[in-house]
């Protein structure tokens, strides 16, 4: 299986290439360094790395209080960060300012793993979530390297897929020291598609650990102020394509009602600016992009913010939060960045990505969930009346996430002490 699975890998490159070609019409990044992704680099590298995996922008904001922890240690170790996405590479760039090293993951191809593990001989390898790699997790085992798997979850589908190649999942999953999960869940899953009983740890999600400065919430407020020019704000955050249309339709509504009502569109991609802009414009909204410079009057009616790593200020300045990726069958995006800030939530039908942190908030009136357009256009109204409601949402979803802190305490002892045992050999 192990063998068939890099046969049918090498033959696909080349079409995750073309891929990588194609999608850089739209965001040119993808096209830079693929020589990180076959493993080979130009400069040199610090050595003896202590190296954390995170896919994208989510995962890189999950582990950066983690990263940060080692950083400040008097011993610091060298630190590499892989991502996958060039957004999550751009993340580690504002978040750590030069402190870490980064490259993309390279791919799963027994010589490009070699190549990787030869040039920054980890120490040890954090993998945020989930990210299941036989010839990279093999390549660690060879090379006497412990792995962690932190903030593991799994969804029911996934554990379907997985059970298909059990053989093959079981013997990469023997790679792995430990398997810190968010929930007894997905421990249960972790465990039905070959993990042993001694490697699962449930300890929680380190996302409820997220803190907020002083300085975004003040920089959300003059950014309510000035740039918003104090009108009642409707944030659409991490949209995804397909949802965007059907905000302008239910703003284009509610706005009628309510004309102090801005409408703010934080696209997911930043490929998709420009087209979410072009489709504001067409519906003939008087429509302005963070990029712009411009400030907000009171014939603004779409602001697009078309930038990164801003969106905990753009919460911070807004009055209500709609939380991209669930209104159409993505699978939805974080919503405690919203609940920690202090903005009331609402969430399409396809939240599957958060479950548990849906159900969670959900079951305390932390946010509210719309089955559709028609239900999503009904809450937000009820909401934009009701200052008391909105006050009692912020409430209990704080209070959810305050509960549900203390993952990060544990699996930082946990990390320690795999380096501790790594340096003991």
């Amino acid at each position: 299986m192990h063998i068939l699975y890099t046969f049918l890998f090498t033959l696909a490159v080349p079409f995750i290439l073309l891929r990588l070609y194609w999608r850089s019409f739209k965001a040119p990044d993808y096209r830079r360094r693929w020589h990180e992704r076959l493993g080979f680099y130009h400069a040199s590298a610090p050595t003896s790395v202590l190296w954390f995996h995170a896919v994208s922008v989510g995962e890189v904001e999950a582990v950066s209080p983690l990263v940060h922890h080692f950083l400040d240690q008097p011993n610091q170790e060298n630190i590499l960060i892989t991502t996958t996405t060039p957004t999550g590479s751009a993340r580690v760039t504002a978040l750590f300012k030069g402190r870490v090293e980064h490259v993309y993951l390279p791919y799963d191809l027994p010589n490009v793993v070699n190549r990787f593990i030869k040039h920054f001989k980890p120490q040890i390898g954090v993998i945020v979530e989930t990210e299941i790699w036989p010839n990279l997790y093999a390549g660690c085992g060879k090379n006497n390297i412990p792995l962690a798997i932190i903030n593991g979850r799994l969804s029911d589908s996934s554990v379907a897929d997985y059970r298909k190649i059990r053989s093959l999942v079981n013997r990469t999953l023997s790679n792995v020291s430990v398997i810190a999960t968010q929930s007894e869940q997905d421990s249960t899953r972790f465990k039905q598609i070959g993990a042993s009983a001694d490697q699962v740890q449930t300890v929680g999600n380190i996302k409820f650990d997220l803190t907020i400065s002083v300085t975004i919430l003040l920089e959300g407020e003059l950014l309510k102020e000035v740039t918003f020019a104090n009108r009642f704000v409707f944030l659409a955050a991490s949209t995804h394509n397909g949802e965007e249309e059907t905000l302008l339709k239910i703003y284009q509504r509610v706005k009628k009602q309510h004309p102090n009502l801005l409408l703010v569109l934080v696209p997911r991609h930043p490929e998709r600016f420009q087209a979410v802009t072009a489709l504001s414009q067409k519906y003939n909204f008087n429509t302005i992009t963070r990029s712009s410079g411009q400030l907000c009057d009171q014939s603004t009616d779409v602001y697009v913010a078309d930038t990164m790593g801003e969106l905990r200020m753009i919460y911070a300045g807004a009055d209500i939060a709609f939380i991209g990726g669930s209104l159409v069958p993505h699978g939805g995006q974080n919503a405690l960045e919203s609940a920690v800030v202090g903005t009331p939530i609402l969430l399409g039908p396809y939240m599957m990505n958060f479950r548990e942190i849906t159900q969670g908030l959900l079951a305390v009136d932390g946010a509210i969930q719309c089955s559709d357009e028609a239900e999503v256009e009904g809450q937000l109204c009820r909401l934009i009346d009701d200052a008391e409601k909105r006050q009692e949402m912020v409430k209990q979803a704080k209070h959810f996430v305050t509960k549900n802190q203390g993952a990060l305490a544990l699996i930082t002892t946990l990390v320690a002490g795999l380096l501790s045992s790594k340096g003991e050999r």
